[in-house]
């Protein structure tokens, strides 16, 4: 089992940053790949990026590639998003998820094990 714990949503105006965390426990954290995923009130879940188990491999949606970046830490058990340029479009409860595919970077989110509770994002404008 993994548990995973997302931290550092909030509120932030239109063109401001946030950097979110998923912390993880139960289980060799460099062993599985993760990505992050969001879901706005009614709309569906829709994948933000994902990062091999080593770091080497990213992945991003196109909405927004060149204003987040996935990074990990393997030594903290802990996965990032960075995000800057935020916009309105961008609030949504943010996830993070885990693969047993250690060198997966998928976008699906039936490739993915385990998942957080979610962090919220609100972006005004």
């Amino acid at each position: 089992q993994v548990q995973l714990v997302e931290s550092g949503g909030g509120l932030v105006q239109a063109g401001g940053s946030l950097r979110l965390s998923c912390a993880a426990s139960g289980r060799t954290f460099s062993s599985y790949s993760m990505g992050w995923f969001r879901q706005a009130p009614g709309k569906e879940r829709e994948f933000v990026a994902a990062i091999s188990w080593s770091g080497g491999n990213t992945y991003y949606a196109d909405s927004v590639k060149g204003r987040f970046t996935i990074s990990r830490d393997n030594a903290k058990n802990t996965v990032y998003l960075q995000m800057n340029s935020l916009k309105p479009e961008d609030t949504a409860i943010y996830y993070c998820a885990a693969s047993l595919i250690a060198t997966l970077t998928s976008a699906h989110g039936v490739d993915y094990d385990y998942w957080g509770q979610g962090t919220q994002v609100t972006v005004s404008s």
